[in-house]
């Protein structure tokens, strides 16, 4: 007996590119620290009813990438200094772990499209382009994490960067970049001469140093 097709749900499909959706405008950026959303505005942002938008809303509060008050205020977070410690230090440990593994499948080909990937962040800054800043910076990291051929691992660390999405928005505006991230250089530098330590320590400082500058 053939076994027919399920139809797709309108709403589980809409709900899915609703997610989507919101969760790429968070973890880049688009949206400010502490900013208030609604189911409605949403809804509309996106065309879509109230049930599509609150599936899409209920699974991001749950990543962390939403908050949602006892009041019933959905936001994004504006996270306090020991929230950005805690979420520093995670990609402290994460981070360079990732690279390390990665070391030993950094092939030349990866070397060249990550210095592409690095080109693509000098154009951010030179645009002024926050957003497009943290989505190639993201880039440039995921692309090296990739190789390191640690799924679990790299999937809290996209969840640590989704966290700090809006974050990272405010923390581009404090430091008024006009040059690439710095050790992004040392990175590349340590990864063309399998320099695991000098990796190490180069990631470290790299995901870390500009955050803890937000602590105030």
């Amino acid at each position: 007996m053939l076994i027919q097709p399920r139809p797709l749900d309108s709403n589980s499909s809409a709900h899915e590119r609703v997610y989507r959706a919101l969760r790429t405008q968070i973890l880049h950026g688009e949206i400010g620290p502490g900013e208030a959303l609604t189911l409605r505005g949403i809804g509309k942002s996106f065309d879509v009813s109230m049930t599509p938008a609150r599936e899409a809303v209920r699974r991001l509060v749950a990543e962390g990438a939403l908050f949602l008050s006892s009041s019933g205020r959905v936001s994004t977070p504006a996270l306090s200094n020991d929230r950005i410690e805690e979420l520093a230090t995670l990609r402290a440990l994460l981070e360079p772990e990732l690279a390390s593994r990665a070391l030993p499948r950094a092939h030349f080909a990866l070397i060249d499209r990550l210095e592409a990937i690095n080109q693509g962040v000098s154009q951010m800054v030179a645009r002024h382009d926050a957003s497009g800043y943290i989505r190639m910076n993201l880039e440039f990291h995921r692309m090296l994490y990739l190789r390191a051929q640690a799924p679990a691992m790299l999937a809290m660390t996209e969840t640590v960067w989704l966290q700090l999405g809006p974050t990272m928005r405010a923390l581009y505006g404090r430091l008024n970049r006009k040059d690439p991230p710095y050790h992004h250089k040392l990175i590349l530098s340590a990864l063309k001469a399998g320099d695991e330590p000098g990796l190490r320590l180069a990631i470290r400082t790299d995901v870390t140093q500009g955050l803890r500058m937000l602590k105030g």
